[in-house]
């Protein structure tokens, strides 16, 4: 069952939301209809999500059978899966949502829909919900945190103390400064803004592309990636997956950019043209690199792992406890407004 795409403006806005929204609580008691809601968890969530859907419904966890066999256990209990929890990474695509026919809604917990068929659901009318506004500070927090440790070579000088290099071979190398380097962001969205608003702390230069330009921002626009990467220091991509912004970040980005240049991607893998990305840095035709996110997720181009001007992460921009369990409670909260016909807090369809 693959990924598929979507577009972003199929989102739902701010508007469509519960207007009064409470808050999911654990100490609640589960009304009736949510213990009747049988629930598809498709990837091994954290304890909390997982024990709260474990006590309130009726959970299905479809990683426990070997993907082999999805087929077979998705057809012996296609009749009871009404709701289906994703992620980033294992979300809905037409495969499975067609075989499920008493779906009726997605839950995912991310802000990116890029793993759910977007126009698949409108057709069988399945809900669809996300989870926004939660997660985006602890991923602006990271965008900047990463940009900080590749100009800096924080990673690199960390492994020059612990190899002993320090005392046999003296100071480290001086380091490229942060603050007030022009920052050139790639979708000014919730998460675009959060990091613009952090860099402007640093005295940095704001710069951006979109679709189109935002009102109410002084930040100047540019209407082309490659024009956005020739007049910024370090390059943050942090819009959605879409076909559009697949390979956004090609070799003309990446040469635009150029050998002082840093890319920075906490946005999906696939927003980058990996190989090219691979092959700018070895020929150092572009300065440094620091990813959350892979193209080809867990794997990861080795060749990247010898570099010092690159920093690598294991997609943890939303990985704080504080966050995920705020994510778990929006899941949990859409998923009993659903079973309540009640409005949902986060929809998108």
């Amino acid at each position: 069952m693959k990924p598929t795409k979507c577009r972003v403006e199929e989102r739902g806005t701010e508007d469509d939301r519960n207007p009064n929204p409470k808050p999911f609580s654990s100490l609640t008691t589960p009304p009736p209809a949510m213990e009747s809601l049988g629930v598809l968890l498709t990837f091994p969530a954290n304890s909390y999500l997982e024990e709260e859907l474990s006590k309130r419904c009726k959970l299905f966890r479809l990683w426990e059978t070997p993907p082999e066999n999805w087929r077979q256990f998705l057809r012996a209990n296609a009749g009871s899966i009404r709701a289906l929890v994703g992620t980033s990474t294992v979300g809905a695509d037409a495969e499975m949502i067609d075989a499920l026919p008493a779906l009726e809604i997605v839950a995912s917990c991310s802000v990116g829909l890029d793993k759910v068929d977007l126009a698949k659901c409108r057709e069988r009318r399945i809900r669809v919900t996300n989870t926004p506004d939660v997660l985006t500070d602890d991923v602006a927090d990271l965008a900047i945190g990463l940009a900080i440790a590749t100009m800096r070579r924080i990673c690199e000088a960390d492994r020059y103390v612990r190899s002993g290099a320090w005392n046999a071979k003296g100071d480290y190398k001086l380091t490229s400064k942060f603050s007030g380097k022009t920052i050139g962001i790639i979708g000014l969205g919730r998460i675009g803004l959060a990091i613009a608003k952090r860099a402007e702390a640093f005295d940095c230069p704001i710069s951006y592309y979109s679709r189109s330009e935002k009102p109410h921002t002084n930040y100047k626009y540019y209407s082309s990636v490659v024009d956005l990467a020739a007049n910024c220091h370090i390059l943050i991509v942090a819009c959605a997956l879409t076909e559009e912004t697949r390979h956004i970040v090609n070799r003309e980005v990446m040469d635009a950019l150029g050998p002082k240049g840093v890319l920075v991607n906490i946005g999906r893998g696939p927003h980058v043209d990996e190989a090219e990305l691979v092959s700018a840095l070895i020929e150092g035709r572009l300065g440094g690199a620091a990813l959350d996110v892979f193209e080809h997720e867990p794997h990861v181009p080795e060749q990247l792992f010898g570099l010092e001007n690159v920093v690598l992460v294991p997609h943890v921009g939303t990985a704080t406890w504080g966050t995920r369990k705020e994510m778990a409670d929006l899941v949990l909260g859409n998923l009993e407004a659903h079973a309540t016909n009640k409005p949902l807090l986060t929809p998108v369809l």
